[in-house]
């Protein structure tokens, strides 16, 4: 992809930021950041929409996203990304729970996980281990994991 078609913004959001890049014509990526400096605005139309919809998503969880996505993937990570996007808003599933639903194994399900290029829109906040928490954004320790729970919780899921 050329320079002239990549373009990127660092956004707020109520846990840090967000660092979105994008195409002309898809978002390709999503990190989830804890520092809360270096913003930059987003200058794209689809950068100014997909900041619309997450700020949207942060005032209310309702809020549906509805953006173009590069979800590059395999067949088998595709899956579980649509089995992610369906566990409902309030409620988690285990990796094991979603990979007995695929026909899989739990660390499978966890790497498609970790493999997840839009944190907060395909929600892989939702997918929980059975003794705890679990990981977020490749990580299973350290300060990424309270913006796992902020995101539970701004759902209405309060996890122990």
């Amino acid at each position: 992809m050329s320079e002239s078609q990549y373009s990127k913004a660092v956004i707020a959001a109520p846990f840090g930021t967000l660092l979105l890049e994008a195409s002309d014509s898809h978002l390709l990526n999503i990190e989830v950041k804890i520092e809360t400096s270096g913003l930059s605005k987003p200058t794209t139309p689809l950068l100014l929409e997909a900041t619309r919809q997450l700020n949207a998503y942060f005032d209310d969880p309702l809020c549906p996203f509805s953006l173009p996505l590069y979800q590059q993937g395999t067949m088998y990570q595709n899956r579980v990304w649509r089995a992610m996007s369906a566990i409902t808003l309030g409620s988690v599933k285990s990796y094991g729970q979603l990979a007995d639903e695929l026909h899989s194994g739990a660390r499978a399900v966890a790497g498609v996980c970790r493999a997840n290029r839009f944190p907060v829109i395909i929600p892989c906040h939702r997918v929980v281990a059975v003794n705890g928490i679990g990981g977020y954004c490749g990580t299973a320790t350290g300060t990424l994991l309270k913006v796992k729970r902020w995101l539970l919780q701004h759902e209405g899921y309060e996890y122990p």
